[in-house]
C-alpha cells in the first residue's frame, strides 16, 4: 500500500526518500497500482538561502509508469544529479505509477504550482497546444535517430517555447518510443486486421481518428485502468511502446503483439513555470543541465530495453509478429486523410517543417 508523508521538514527528506521508493517497488506492475489518490499540498520545503545561490528545496517529481520502466529510472538519475550538482541542497522526491494522478491531472497540478516536475507523453499537451498534436501523425519516423533530430532541434525547441504561456517550462524530450499493438483476438499484420478491434487509446483526437480509419473502435481510457479493462475483456487490445508493454504486464492479458511501429511518441519533461521562476539562474542551470543529461541516460536504457524486450515477451507466451514495410505504407495510405485534416489544424507550415527535416535525414 502506498503511504502519504506530508509537511516533512528537510531533517527528514533523505529518509522519506527512501520509504518512497520502497512503497513504490511494492506495486510491482500496472495491474496492481493503487487509485490515484488526490493530488497532495506541494511539499516543497520552504528555501533557505545559501551563499552560492543555491537554496535549500524539496520538489515533487510524479510519473505514470512503475518504478521499474526506463522513465522511472532515468528520473531516478535525474534525483542523483541534481543532489550532487546542488551539493545536497536540492532534493526530489519521486512518485510512480501514478500516485499523483495520470499524465493531465499531474501536468495541471504543475500548471497550479502544487507539483513540480512531470514527465509526459506530448499527446496529452495537445489540448493546451494544439500543435504538439504532430507528434501523433502515424508513421512519420523510420528510427530513433530521426526522432532525436527532429526533437533535439530547432522544431522541437519551437514547441517547447510555447509552454510557458501555459504556467508549464519544457527543459527536455525524453523517450517513450514506437507504438506497437497488442490483443487478444488474433494477430495484426495487415491493414483489414484492425475491423472491429476494440482497442484502448489515450484520448487524443489523431490517435482516435486514425484508428477509426483503419476500422478498429477505439476506446479512450486512463492508462491506470487498461491492465484490468484488458483481464475482464472490456476492450480487446491497447497499443504501447514495448517497454511499457513489458513493464506493465499486458503479456499476461493480451496473447498477440503485432510490431506495427505506428507513432513514435516522446516525453517531454516538465516543470511548474511557478516554480522555475522561483529558481534562480544557477538553480535554473542545474534543473536543465540535469533533465537533459538524464533524458540521454533514459534514451539509451529504454532503447536497450526494447531491443531485449520482444525476446522476453515470446518467451512468456505472447505471439509477436512482424508488419512489412509494403503493409505499412498501405495502413499509412489509409490514414493520410486523418492527417491532411489535422495538418490544418496544427499548422501547415509547421507539419511540412517536420517532413522537411526527416527527408533532409533521410538524404544524408
Amino acid at each position: 500500500m502506498k503511504k502519504w508523508i506530508k509537511n516533512v521538514t528537510v531533517g527528514l527528506v533523505i529518509p522519506s526518500l527512501l520509504l518512497l521508493a520502497g512503497c513504490a517497488g511494492a506495486n510491482g506492475g500496472q495491474k496492481n497500482s493503487a487509485p490515484a489518490p488526490s493530488q497532495p499540498a506541494s511539499t516543497s520545503t520552504s528555501p533557505t538561502p545559501t551563499s552560492n545561490g543555491i537554496k535549500e528545496r524539496t520538489l515533487k517529481a510524479g510519473i505514470g509508469l512503475n518504478e521499474d520502466h526506463p522513465e522511472a529510472l532515468g528520473l531516478k538519475k535525474f534525483v542523483e544529479l541534481v543532489d550532487k550538482s546542488s551539493g545536497g541542497k536540492i532534493k526530489v522526491q519521486p512518485f510512480f505509477a501514478a500516485t499523483l494522478g495520470d499524465d493531465l491531472k499531474m501536468t495541471q497540478a504543475l500548471q497550479g504550482g502544487t507539483q513540480e516536475i512531470t514527465i509526459p507523453s506530448t499527446s496529452p499537451l495537445v489540448g493546451m497546444i494544439k500543435e504538439y498534436g504532430i507528434f501523433d501523425f502515424p508513421f512519420v519516423f523510420n528510427n530513433e535517430k530521426e526522432a532525436d533530430a527532429v526533437l533535439d532541434g530547432p522544431l522541437g525547441q519551437k514547441l517547447l517555447d510555447k509552454l510557458p504561456a501555459q504556467k508549464l517550462v519544457g527543459l527536455a524530450y525524453w523517450e517513450n518510443g514506437f507504438r506497437n499493438l497488442t490483443n487478444s483476438k488474433h494477430a495484426v499484420a495487415k491493414a483489414e486486421d484492425f475491423q472491429g478491434l476494440k482497442i484502448r487509446t489515450m484520448q487524443n483526437k489523431v490517435h482516435l481518428e486514425a484508428f477509426k480509419a483503419l476500422g478498429a473502435n477505439p476506446t479512450p481510457m486512463a492508462f491506470s485502468e487498461v491492465f484490468t479493462a484488458l483481464e475482464s475483456k472490456t476492450v480487446d487490445g491497447q497499443e504501447n511502446p514495448l517497454a511499457t508493454i513489458q513493464s506493465s504486464k499486458f503479456n499476461e492479458v493480451q496473447k498477440y503483439l503485432s510490431l506495427t511501429k505506428h507513432v513514435y511518441t516522446p516525453f517531454v519533461f516538465l516543470m511548474s513555470k511557478k516554480y522555475w521562476d522561483q529558481l534562480s539562474p544557477e538553480e535554473q542551470k542545474i534543473m536543465k543541465e540535469a533533465a537533459v543529461e538524464a533524458g540521454k541516460y533514459q534514451r539509451e536504457l529504454i532503447r536497450d530495453v526494447n531491443k531485449k524486450a520482444v525476446e522476453t515477451l515470446k518467451a512468456s507466451g505472447m505471439n509477436v509478429n512482424e508488419v512489412t514495410p509494403e503493409d505499412a505504407a498501405k495502413m499509412q495510405k489509409i490514414i493520410k486523410p486523418v492527417t491532411d485534416k489535422f495538418a490544418k489544424e496544427f499548422g501547415e507550415d509547421l507539419v511540412k517543417e517536420m517532413y522537411d527535416e526527416v527527408e533532409k535525414l533521410r538524404k544524408k
